[in-house]
């Protein structure tokens, strides 16, 4: 209702048209993108929580971020071209910068999704833990000793007891709250079981930590900076030859059996790279 008044007044006019002005100048700005395509050299190293059907349904959604924040940067990147069946493919690559502004906003626009719990059964239960921790402080009890009852949530919130039944018999369900038996006849008190931060906001696990591994990508992708990144060298490439071998040490060579970790299948037979690539990385690493 206040809103609805202050519409009506000349700060409220005064804000309209400065929203107005806002939508136009994104407008203009979005004309500006071009459809380019977005590559992403980073990828492979790129790490999400696959443990649930939930956050792999998601996973797309995080790959997706990325890109649109590499396209909206298009015009302070290099344009690149690829030839392909005859066609010219125009793109920009993913930047390290644009996986940590990724990794800032989906904690954000994909934690809210990833959360079991809905946004007001998240606010019911920070609400409860802030009474049980004044109960705590007031009555010197420990949280794990503490029982409080509906009607004691009923008056903390001012919730009707339809809503609040729904919501706390999901975090039954859920085990953030454990129910006891009362002392008298069929009433029930709760215990609380959640030991986190009800306030702590949306938040993703399991993305990569970009600082850490900032210096690993540079390692990879040596002269990133440049207008084309280099293939690279592999890590462990075969000895350089020395001097000339004597003839006396070559015939030595051919007569000498072959060694039982050679042509046949041996994991030894050729060099392996010191890091081996898969195309998934679990959150661990």
């Amino acid at each position: 209702m206040r809103g609805e008044n202050k519409r009506r007044t000349l700060g409220g006019l005064l804000a309209k048209a400065e929203r107005e002005a806002i939508l136009k100048t994104h407008q203009y700005a979005q004309r500006l993108i071009e459809p380019l395509a977005v590559v992403n050299p980073y990828a492979h190293r790129l790490t999400f929580l696959d443990d649930r059907t939930r956050t792999r349904r998601d996973h797309e959604k995080y790959l997706t971020l990325i890109d649109v924040i590499a396209l909206l940067h298009q015009h302070q990147r290099v344009v690149r071209t690829a030839e392909h069946g005859g066609k010219v493919l125009r793109y920009v690559e993913v930047t390290i910068e644009d996986i940590a502004l990724a990794n800032q906003l989906a904690h954000e626009a994909l934690g809210r999704t990833l959360d079991e719990l809905p946004p007001q059964t998240r606010r019911l239960l920070g609400l409860i833990c802030e009474m049980v921790e004044q109960h705590c402080r007031e009555q010197h009890v420990p949280r794990a000793a503490h029982r409080f009852s509906r009607r004691e949530v009923r008056e903390i919130t001012k919730w009707g007891d339809t809503q609040l039944k729904i919501h706390l018999g999901r975090l039954v369900e859920l085990e953030y709250l454990l129910v006891h038996r009362g002392g008298r006849g069929q009433s029930f008190e709760y215990e609380l079981l959640y030991d986190g931060a009800a306030e702590g906001g949306a938040h993703v696990s399991g993305l990569i930590d970009v600082e850490t591994r900032r210096r690993g990508y540079d390692a990879e992708r040596s002269g990133s900076t440049e207008d084309r990144s280099p293939l690279g060298r592999p890590s462990v490439g075969v000895m350089s030859a020395g001097s000339q071998v004597p003839e006396s040490a070559r015939s030595l060579g051919k007569n000498r059996p072959l060694p039982s970790s050679g042509a046949n299948g041996s994991e030894n037979a050729y060099p392996r790279s010191r890091e081996s690539t898969t195309s998934y990385v679990p959150a661990s690493l």
